[in-house]
C-alpha cells in the first residue's frame, strides 16, 4: 500500500471517529469515568492535532512542489477549524444531550494550530516525504 493510501485512510478513518464521538450522546453508557481537569479540552485538542498532521501527511506524501503542498495544508488547517465550529453549533442546536462550547472550539482550533506548526517546522520547504 502506498503512503498516501495509507495517510488518506487514516485521516478519513480518524475524522468518522471524530464526528461520531462528537455527536454521539454517551450519557447512560456504562463506561469508567476519571477525574482529570481539562480533560474534554484536551481531547478536543488531540482530535484536530492529529487531524491536521494525518491530512498534511497525505498531501507530503503527494510528492508535489513545496508550495502546491503548503496551500493545500493551509485550505486543510482553515477547513478543521471551521469543521470543529460548525460541530459544536450542531452539538448546541441539533443533539439532545450535548452542548456546543466557544471553549470547545477555541481548543480544535488551538489543535490545529499547534499541529499546522510542527507539521511546517518538519517538512518546511520539502518535497514530500523521504
Amino acid at each position: 500500500m502506498h503512503k498516501r493510501h495509507l495517510f488518506a485512510i487514516l485521516f478519513i478513518g480518524w475524522m468518522v471517529f471524530v464526528t461520531f464521538s462528537s455527536l454521539y450522546s454517551f450519557e447512560g453508557d456504562d463506561l469508567p469515568t476519571f477525574s482529570i481537569p481539562y480533560a474534554d479540552k484536551i481531547v478536543h485538542f488531540t482530535f484536530y492535532f492529529v487531524a491536521v498532521i494525518l491530512g498534511s501527511l497525505y498531501f507530503l506524501s503527494l510528492n508535489n512542489p513545496w508550495a502546491k503542498t503548503l496551500v493545500k495544508i493551509i485550505k486543510l488547517a482553515l477547513l478543521l477549524v471551521v469543521f470543529g465550529m460548525v460541530i459544536e453549533v450542531i452539538q448546541g442546536t441539533l443533539t439532545v444531550n450535548r452542548s456546543g462550547d466557544v471553549f470547545d472550539a477555541m481548543a480544535n482550533s488551538t489543535g490545529v494550530a499547534v499541529g499546522f506548526i510542527i507539521i511546517l517546522s518538519q517538512f518546511y520547504g520539502q518535497r514530500g516525504l523521504k
